[in-house]
């Protein structure tokens, strides 16, 4: 059984060495991180984000645009894994010992 696990420890680090090896160079600027416009011609998220926050939405506040109307799905669920996780901690701080 430790075969097994180193095993598959040292294939893991393979791959995460043969990944790391092929990224780009930091600062890179021909990364497709940087590009404006992906392989399709269309634009990258972000960008179109930035170009058309306030004529997609008439709020001033990129932040909140983003936010509110482009991640509001992913960003209410993280509210309420937030608002489980405090409402865990409350009532396991709050169990009371019953007396013998």
């Amino acid at each position: 059984m430790k075969t097994l696990q180193y095993f598959l420890l040292l294939a893991f680090l393979g791959i995460l060495v043969i990944a790391v090896t092929s990224l780009p160079p930091r600062g890179d600027v021909t990364a497709p991180v940087h590009q404006h416009v992906n392989p399709a011609g269309t634009l990258v998220a972000g960008t179109y984000f930035i170009q058309h926050a306030y004529e997609d939405t008439k709020t001033p506040n990129m932040v909140t645009v983003i936010l509110a109307d482009y991640r509001a799905f992913d960003t209410m669920g993280e509210v309420i894994v937030v608002f489980a996780g405090g409402i865990a901690c409350f009532f396991i701080l709050n169990v009371r010992r019953r007396k013998p």
